[in-house]
């Protein structure tokens, strides 16, 4: 699939949320990226357990794909504005529990690495949370190469993951 047409670049969003009403922060977030995305295709969300920081709750995590557009940072600020307002506040534990996270995971075939955005996200490829859900959606997606890793489709990336604390949920965004 091309990485633009006429509505604009395709874009890729993981949402997440381990605080508070995940379902609903999951909607506003979905809700959120609407108001900038066309062809909104959505995940199923799945309960994961979480990485990198254990001391907190299961997620609920989804994503989404469509096209946007806006530039990568135009969207980056977008996503963190609704992060805000759901009630997420910087400053806690890095990969601590939130209401709300929306990541910029792939915009086209775009690389980029500056200090405020990395794309494709720099843990794109080791996160099953985000890879079997996108998988769903976009799983012809071609990961573009970076520094130590090949280009991969989604589905390739998904596949050797080790999906075992993903589980399907029967919630609906």
């Amino acid at each position: 699939m091309p990485d633009t047409n006429v509505r604009g670049m395709r874009v890729a969003i993981g949402l997440g949320s381990n605080l508070g009403d995940r379902v609903g922060h999951l909607r506003l977030g979905l809700e959120a990226v609407a108001a900038h995305v066309e062809g909104l295709r959505v995940s199923r969300v799945y309960e994961t357990g979480p990485r990198y920081y254990e001391p907190q709750g299961l997620f609920l995590n989804a994503c989404c794909v469509g096209w946007t557009r806006l530039t990568p940072r135009q969207m980056l600020s977008e996503l963190q504005d609704a992060e805000r307002r759901s009630g997420r506040r910087r400053g806690g534990p890095r990969f601590g529990p939130r209401e709300l996270d929306l990541d910029l995971l792939l915009y086209g075939s775009l690389t980029l690495e500056s200090d405020q955005l990395v794309l494709p996200h720099p843990r794109l490829r080791e996160r099953a949370f985000v890879l079997v859900p996108l998988a769903e959606i976009a799983a012809d997606w071609e990961v573009p190469a970076t520094p130590g890793h090949a280009a991969a489709t989604v589905a390739d990336l998904a596949a050797a993951v080790t999906p075992a604390d993903v589980k399907r949920t029967e919630i609906d965004l």
